[in-house]
């Protein structure tokens, strides 16, 4: 994917697109006075890197956006991998299959990464079109938000589904169709909490997604940590039931939150667009 992209994927950076047009402009002028509003002469390339290194847990702990975002982004993502440690022992120990036929059972997470991304995508620019076209042609990172609303009840729904279907044991399919659900949800939510900050941070849009990294990593490394504890204690229906009610508390409110002081926020922001 980076070798493809490298060649063919186009570049946005208006900085990046600033410099190039100077430097046709200069080659075409002879004139070597030109420049942009983003050169700055006396960067070198180690300031440049430490102030990159640096910008995105600036942005963490100075920014309410990136901090509600990160977090529940944070949770999603150690959601997903919480459920990839307790696949395993799910259909080897309950439902008495070997290992390589119980690895087929991932392709229901593969599914539901896929459908999410593929429907999502295309419904998200559809409704920011149209809102956009709606404000007088002026966008908005909120436009990003409305898809939001059905992620937050797909990864609560998906729990529940996976969850106490599992401990039914009933037919295989349907943990499979509860975990389809739910890594869907979780696709759509990382879609529309992305583009958001995309939108909402353009020139520092790749330290605002790094910042996000940042916790949802750490996530990823520790929920499969107490996973194997909890199951133990609650059994994959309350267990599951447990994550479901936290994922309906976090997830429902943050779209209707953003929507309403979202853009108040961004405008007191010095990194934030606008």
């Amino acid at each position: 994917m980076q070798c493809l992209g490298f060649f063919f994927l186009q570049e946005t950076y208006a900085p990046k697109l600033l410099e190039w047009k100077r430097n046709k402009l200069r080659k075409e002028t002879s004139n070597e006075e030109l420049h942009t509003e983003f050169d700055n002469p006396d960067r070198t390339l180690a300031t440049t890197i430490k102030i990159a290194m640096r910008r995105p847990f600036k942005l963490l702990i100075t920014q309410p956006i990136v901090q509600v975002l990160a977090c529940y982004m944070a949770y999603l993502y150690g959601l997903m991998y919480l459920m990839l440690s307790t696949f395993p022992s799910l259909w080897v120990t309950r439902y008495g299959m070997t290992i390589g036929i119980g690895s087929l059972n991932f392709i229901s997470m593969g599914m539901g990464f896929f459908l999410g991304t593929q429907i999502t995508a295309p419904l998200n620019d559809a409704l920011y079109r149209r809102l956009k076209k709606r404000n007088n042609g002026i966008g908005k990172p909120e436009f990003r938000i409305p898809i939001m609303i059905p992620a937050s009840l797909l990864v609560p729904i998906g729990l529940f589904w996976y969850g106490w279907s599992a401990q039914a044991q009933v037919h295989w399919i349907m943990p499979n169709i509860g975990a389809a659900i739910f890594c869907a949800g979780v696709i759509v939510g990382f879609q529309c909490i992305q583009t958001y900050l995309v939108d909402s941070y353009t020139r520092y849009a790749a330290s605002a997604i790094a910042a996000a990294t940042v916790l949802r990593s750490l996530a990823g490394f520790g929920f499969p940590l107490f996973a194997p504890a909890m199951y133990d204690e609650l059994d994959f229906g309350w267990g599951n039931s447990v994550l479901g009610f936290i994922a309906l508390a976090l997830g429902v409110p943050a779209p209707f939150m953003l929507w309403k002081f979202g853009e108040k926020l961004r405008s007191s922001s010095k990194f934030a667009a606008g």
